[in-house]
């Protein structure tokens, strides 16, 4: 029985990976003290869906798969898989607080155009195939 050979996990710290504000740093280790998993990390991805043809997904894991690539800011670890880093190299990670609608914002370079909302995008290719028609969800035009 031959054993598939995993790819090593990559560390960085280099900005032009994944940025994250001090405030999304401030809440991601709130959020993993509040349900208690201090040792996960933060797994931020893309895939296919949204109003926009792809949209962003975060969600909290204890280790990193084969593949990925962590990133290390202020003591909080990012997880982001090779196919997730194509759409996300050089983003930015924030956490907004407002009335209207707070919470994570990504703002990409990679996308051509977003979703109203932020959720959703479209990569530069998707975007000469298909210019965006807004939203259904939220109702941006």
């Amino acid at each position: 029985m031959v054993l598939a050979e995993q790819q090593p996990v990559e560390v960085m710290t280099d900005e032009s990976i994944l940025s994250v504000t001090p405030a999304a740093v401030s809440i991601i280790r709130n959020l993993l003290e509040e349900r208690n998993i201090p040792n996960h990390a933060l797994r931020v991805f893309v895939t296919g869906g949204g109003c926009s043809g792809l949209q962003y997904g975060m969600a909290f894991q204890e280790t990193p798969d084969a593949g990925d690539t962590v990133v290390n800011r202020d003591g909080v670890r990012l997880l982001v898989d090779p196919t997730s880093l194509m759409y996300l190299r050089g983003a930015r990670i924030d956490y907004v607080d407002s009335l209207i609608g707070g919470g994570f914002q990504i703002d990409n370079p990679n996308a051509a155009s977003s979703c109203g909302c932020g959720h959703s995008f479209k990569s530069g290719d998707e975007q000469a195939a298909d210019d965006a028609q807004g939203c259904g969800t939220c109702g941006s035009y």
